[in-house]
């Protein structure tokens, strides 16, 4: 279902919409979820309770929003539009060549990732990460530097490339959550529609919708590894064994060595409530979203 208008139609700022609904999305229940998510991917030998007491030490509730401004900010304000821009306009074209939703679904949200990654999340997703791990460094008795004199001391030592640290870890987390997650939600609308005897052109309830995108998000993190992957990569955490330049690779080796099949997957409980989240924010609202606009 693209975005499409009769000629004469009445515009609508598609961007803003999206802007505005990740926005919330990341307000809300996304950046708390995320926070934790990031402590325990990068602290793998917490369990969630110690993870909470953790963030909460870093200002109470305030320390479950580290890193929302800026960076949060800047990255919902952009990758929302994008995602569902290359998502939306995929999965028409898919569909309009015969394929399944469930596929198209899958191939749009995969195209959407990779694009989102690279074209916002990297240099964003680098810095959240810094903004949450740099506070170990309180715990050995030094100040925190602030956030953008973290930025300008990447920026200095290591470039552009060092702002955007592990973005193919990012893309590849991308292009795996958002086709699992699509793929997933409408395989599961498909479900739905044959247990309620409904046809593929039949609306589904809100509540079906919401259950649908619920499936999808937590389906979606079987790639919790590459998450966890992505937080090592980018934490500002100093450790003897910790490979100087981090690939994909060396860096899973380094987990795996480290914390075992296990840590692969710390941090994997509150990413299930992000994805659920994400999913219903991104796909459920989105499509009434669209709905909406071809109305306009």
């Amino acid at each position: 279902m693209g975005i499409q208008r009769e000629p004469g139609q009445k515009g609508v700022n598609w961007s803003n919409i999206a802007v505005g609904g990740i926005m919330n999305m990341v307000t809300t229940l996304g950046q708390p979820l995320e926070v934790l998510k990031t402590q325990m991917a990068a602290n793998r030998s917490q369990s969630m309770f110690q993870a909470l007491q953790t963030v909460w030490s870093r200002g109470g509730v305030a320390g479950f929003y580290q890193g929302l401004i800026p960076w949060a900010w800047i990255e919902a304000s952009t990758k929302g539009a994008v995602l569902l821009f290359t998502a939306s306009e995929i999965e028409t074209a898919t569909i309009g060549l015969g394929i399944n939703p469930a596929a198209a679904g899958l191939l749009g949200g995969m195209g959407g990732g990779i694009a989102q990654a690279y074209a916002t999340m990297g240099f964003c997703t680098c810095m959240k990460t810094a903004e949450i791990t740099r506070h170990k460094q309180a715990a050995t008795g030094v100040k925190p530097p602030s956030t953008w004199a973290v930025f300008m001391d990447i920026y200095r030592r290591e470039g552009i490339r060092g702002i955007n640290k592990g973005v193919n870890a990012v893309a590849v987390r991308q292009c795996t959550n958002w086709g699992s997650r699509m793929g997933f939600a409408r395989l599961a609308e498909n479900g739905i529609r044959n247990i309620k005897g409904k046809g593929e052109n039949d609306k589904l309830s809100a509540l079906e919708k919401i259950s649908a995108s619920t499936i999808g998000g937590a389906l979606a993190t079987w790639n919790q590894p590459i998450e966890v992957v992505r937080v090592e990569m980018q934490s500002m955490a100093k450790a003897a064994n910790r490979p100087e330049k981090p690939t994909i690779l060396n860096t899973l080796s380094y987990i795996y060595k480290e914390n075992g099949f296990k840590g692969l997957y710390r941090g994997v409980t509150p990413r299930i409530g992000l994805g659920i989240w994400q999913t219903v924010c991104m796909v459920s609202f989105a499509d009434y979203v669209k709905i909406w606009v071809k109305g306009q």
